[in-house]
């Protein structure tokens, strides 16, 4: 039995494509990746080579979540309290603010 509900399709492909770009991403690692764990969370870090520079790709391996941030991305990071990070981890599994739907 498949479960399907409106924009399934898109879902799918939006998943497929992310899916593809982090293939691509791990393709250009440079040297070993970083693990990174608590009771809470278990992170990978690896440093990535994209024609735009290098990266930082960040995956969550419990969730299948993963992000790659560019020096600037990285240094905005430095710029937050934390109260910011306390808001983020407050809604787990969801981005502090959404893309609008004609993004």
């Amino acid at each position: 039995m498949t479960i399907e509900w409106e924009g399934a399709d898109l879902d799918r492909a939006a998943a497929s494509a992310a899916a593809e770009e982090r293939a691509r991403l791990l393709e250009r690692r440079v040297g070993e990746p970083l693990q990174i764990a608590n009771e809470f969370s278990e992170i990978t870090v690896s440093r990535v080579e994209t024609r735009n520079g290098t990266r930082l790709l960040i995956d969550s391996s419990k969730t299948g979540q993963w992000i790659a941030l560019d020096p600037l991305e990285l240094e905005a990071l430095t710029w937050q309290t934390v109260r910011t990070f306390s808001e983020m981890i407050g809604t787990p599994d969801a981005p502090l603010f959404p893309d609008s739907p004609d993004q």
